[in-house]
């Protein structure tokens, strides 16, 4: 039994201590966002970074449009607009920063496609995957098919593609492939194929510190830890109090919905958002209003409530240099300490 033994003179440390342990949720208030004026502007802000420079970068999914925002938060413009040609948006899907350098994740006429732009909306690039894609399949900012995560180091892109046989795969800058890895999961529906791949969606996100993550969005939530030559090196179940009401009745059966693209299975996400902060520790946000943290051994080290005047999931987090977290909706800023 581990016992922890207070000096009188470090008791309000260790109280401090034992209250914020892995079982106690803490409750973050916003250190800052955008007003209410420039929140009117958008209609659904799906990712929220910040360049080296201070301005807000923002995705609006529904105006398929990237908006710029000072850094005094007190303008906003468009720098990315709507359109099927290249150095414009469609669908957008998923949204990185690297440096200061936008890549952007879109589906023009339903081929994926990766563009990269500066700051100011400059066209920097641009490559066409070599597939069309089915009608995307919504569920409010999640995508369910098709390219609905992305990470981007300034050098290659790594993205979730589990229906070419691998749960990540790492593409250059002109889009050519140039590795695959992860096995895809075993969810005891293999045979059929398209939910089978349905409970292999997931986040493939970047250590900075060193390998890769993978966090599946559905089925039992769970994520996985790989080297940089793409080894796993541990898995671990997402578990907590918040989620075994949610975890106790999953499906066992999945009804099918009707596309354009075909019929597809309706397999609901249980993991909303995830990213890594500098230090290496992965934030983890559930459906459900609470967000865990956990060290880069794997074991959860903080349980997080965000609380913007009722509890809230992030759909996006962004790490800014300075020790700030980002979060949409909203484009709040939080302290990480």
């Amino acid at each position: 039994m581990l016992r922890v033994t207070c000096a009188v003179t470090a008791i309000a440390a260790c109280v401090a201590f034992q209250a914020a342990g892995p079982g106690h949720v803490q409750v973050l208030k916003p250190t800052g966002g955008l007003p209410a004026s420039l929140q009117s502007k958008l209609g659904l802000p799906v990712s929220c970074a910040q360049t080296r420079a201070g301005e807000y970068l923002v995705l609006d999914r529904r105006a398929h449009t990237v908006y710029a925002i000072n850094a005094a938060r007190t303008s906003a413009r468009q720098v990315v607009q709507i359109g099927t040609e290249k150095g414009r948006l469609l669908q957008p899907a998923a949204f990185a920063l690297a440096g200061d350098v936008m890549a952007i994740a879109d589906a023009p006429a339903g081929y994926e496609r990766i563009q990269l732009f500066s700051p100011s909306g400059s066209a920097l690039g641009a490559f066409v995957l070599d597939r069309k894609i089915a009608a995307r399949l919504w569920l409010g900012p999640i995508i369910l098919n098709g390219i609905g995560s992305m990470a981007f180091t300034g050098k290659t892109f790594v993205v979730s593609r589990p229906e070419a046989g691998a749960l990540i795969a790492e593409l250059a800058i002109d889009g050519n492939g140039l590795r695959q890895f992860g096995d895809l999961r075993r969810t005891g529906h293999e045979v059929d194929r398209d939910l089978h791949l349905a409970l292999n969606i997931g986040l493939p996100l970047v250590d900075p510190t060193g390998g890769f993550y993978f966090v599946f969005q559905t089925g039992r939530p769970m994520f996985r830890k790989y080297d940089a030559a793409g080894v796993l090196l541990f898995e671990r179940h997402i578990e907590g109090v918040e989620l075994d009401a949610e975890i106790q009745t999953q499906p066992t059966s999945w009804p099918r919905r009707e596309t354009e693209g075909g019929t597809f299975p309706l397999v609901l996400p249980v993991v909303r958002t995830a990213a890594v902060d500098p230090s290496g520790r992965l934030w983890v946000s559930m459906m459900a209003p609470v967000t865990y943290v956990y060290d880069r051994r794997g074991d959860k080290i903080r349980t997080i409530e965000f609380d913007t005047g009722a509890p809230m999931s992030p759909s996006s987090f962004f790490f800014t240099n300075d020790g700030r977290l980002l979060v949409t909706p909203g484009c709040y800023e939080f302290s990480t300490r």
